[in-house]
């Protein structure tokens, strides 16, 4: 069971990197076909579309990439309190 909260464990970490990644390439002018780009909303859009429908709008503000790493942030460390058992 250990084995496979560590996996979870090292999905979410990888999630999170992918959603802060795609946070701050919005901050640049990069082509929406890019590889890198195409890839990292593939691997968040899951996570963040239930987000939006959600959370209030904020004008042009998107907040659900910060929801959701708080969100990942928390069951990371519930799954660190719970191996610690």
């Amino acid at each position: 069971m250990a084995i496979f909260i560590s996996l979870f464990n090292t999905f979410l970490s990888i999630l999170l990197l992918a959603i802060f990644v795609r946070s701050i390439l919005s901050w640049f002018p990069i082509a929406r076909d890019n590889p890198l780009s195409v890839a990292i909303v593939q691997l968040t859009e899951p996570v963040l579309s239930p987000i939006r429908k959600v959370l209030p709008r904020m004008g042009s503000l998107d907040l659900s990439p910060m929801v959701a790493m708080l969100l990942i942030i928390l069951l990371r460390a519930f799954l660190a309190a719970s191996i610690g058992r």
